[in-house]
């Protein structure tokens, strides 16, 4: 017969019991509406955030009425990129932060119907300009998957 190398105690008794009302206390408020609420809540906002920093124009008001399939006067590229970042936003807990197929399907769904070459890597040079002057310089095209890999 199998004896295991502790000892129950009431101590461990009483952790399992805290421990089983801390699941049961995560599972009401996964459930409740202010949960939800704020599950969306954070969507939103960290697609606004996202968006913005590539010059996205649309206000949160705006990216929530295309969320709730409402119609939104606005650019349409811009419009695209939301309806994009959603389904990719959908799919982030299913994708491996270390696989490189993963970001190439994640930049397919972000970029699609917006670039050419969505989910393949660049093939032209890139940089960052102030104004006529280059403030970073992106690795040359035909290293981009060498260092991806790496």
């Amino acid at each position: 017969m199998y004896k295991p190398p502790f000892e129950i105690t009431s101590k461990i008794i009483e952790l399992i019991s805290n421990i089983s009302e801390k699941i049961g206390e995560i599972n009401y408020l996964q459930n409740s509406p202010y949960h939800i609420q704020l599950q969306k809540e954070n969507r939103i906002k960290t697609i606004h955030s996202s968006l913005a920093i590539e010059n996205n124009s649309l206000s949160l008001k705006q990216i929530t009425d295309i969320i709730d399939g409402k119609r939104v006067l606005g650019n349409p590229n811009e419009i695209k990129e939301v309806k994009n970042s959603i389904q990719a936003y959908d799919l982030l807990l299913t994708l491996n932060p270390y696989s490189e197929k993963d970001l190439l399907n994640a930049h397919k769904l972000m970029m699609q119907d917006l670039v050419e070459r969505n989910g393949k890597y660049r093939i032209d040079g890139v940089g960052i300009f102030d104004k006529e002057r280059v403030v970073h310089l992106a690795p040359p095209a035909d290293r981009i998957a060498e260092l991806m890999g790496d």
